[in-house]
């Protein structure tokens, strides 16, 4: 087995773990969701504009809350995850409201097996490209699944967060991607701390201008970047609400950036 082999089996396992908790989980309130049809946020929303009749490949979907908001919205859409529990749970949800999504099982590297289509936008937020080694690769994956003048959209936790450790107190980690990844062993889940699951992660860092010369590198031209300095999730430790859906760091608010989006064009 190669050594990269054993960092995605590990992370497999940890979200088949967590699968089950996330779906009962206030956190992800699906209770809300299907009422509501949608999990997206003004950051993400402002990038994709109207999509309706667009075609749509989601990366790294999870149980696709976001994939199903996204179809909500007139968008004909395919979620991407690694987790067997997670694409099951996304099309279980899917079918509770009543709305068609495609869901398929894949590491992100090896989508190409098992699909084989061109899409108007490629779309990733929230926690996806950490979980990846090679950001290079990522670009070459986006860029492949994308239709000439198509859109890339990504909403990401900024890199600078990942700087500090657990408990957002002191810079511990590299801003810049090495090789090795950061292992760390967790105990309960963003959206749940206090659950059983205690599992080890592998992870990476990638730089904003990783991010954004991969994506040029394979034939992206870039058309936006805003940083925004609070996230609209409370999944970190020591946070507070500044304003209704804007959470940020107790002990430095609105100081630094929590949350980038950027938006690029297939060339």
């Amino acid at each position: 087995m190669k050594k990269i082999d054993k960092y995605f089996d590990a992370n497999k396992k940890l979200w088949n773990e967590r699968v089950n908790i996330h779906f009962e989980s206030e956190f992800y309130d699906n209770k809300k969701f299907i009422k509501t049809k949608n999990s997206l946020n003004s950051i993400e929303l402002e990038e994709l504009g109207n999509i309706k009749n667009k075609s749509i490949l989601h990366l790294q979907c999870h149980f696709g809350q976001d994939t199903i908001s996204l179809a909500n919205l007139g968008a004909k859409v395919t979620g991407i995850d690694f987790s067997e529990n997670a694409i099951e749970k996304a099309k279980e949800l899917s079918n509770i409201v009543n709305i068609k999504a495609d869901f398929i099982c894949s590491n992100i590297y090896d989508l190409k097996k098992s699909l084989n289509r061109k899409f108007d936008i490629v779309f990733t937020s929230y926690g996806t490209i950490g979980w990846l080694p090679d950001i290079n690769n990522w670009a070459e994956i986006v860029s492949y699944f994308l239709k000439r003048n198509g859109k890339f959209i990504i909403a990401e936790f900024h890199p600078y967060i990942w700087m500090f450790s657990n408990n957002f107190k002191e810079i511990k980690y590299s801003y810049f991607h090495t090789s090795a990844p950061i292992k760390e062993v967790i105990k309960g889940t963003y959206a749940d701390r206090n659950s059983d699951v205690k599992l080890v992660e592998y992870g990476w860092n990638h730089s904003l201008s990783d991010v954004i010369n991969s994506l040029i590198s394979h034939g992206l031209k870039i058309e936006s970047l805003k940083e925004f300095p609070y996230s609209p999730y409370n999944c970190f430790s020591n946070l507070i609400e500044s304003k209704k859906g804007k959470f940020v760091f107790k002990d430095f608010p609105n100081l630094i950036p929590m949350v980038y989006s950027l938006k690029a064009k297939k060339i």
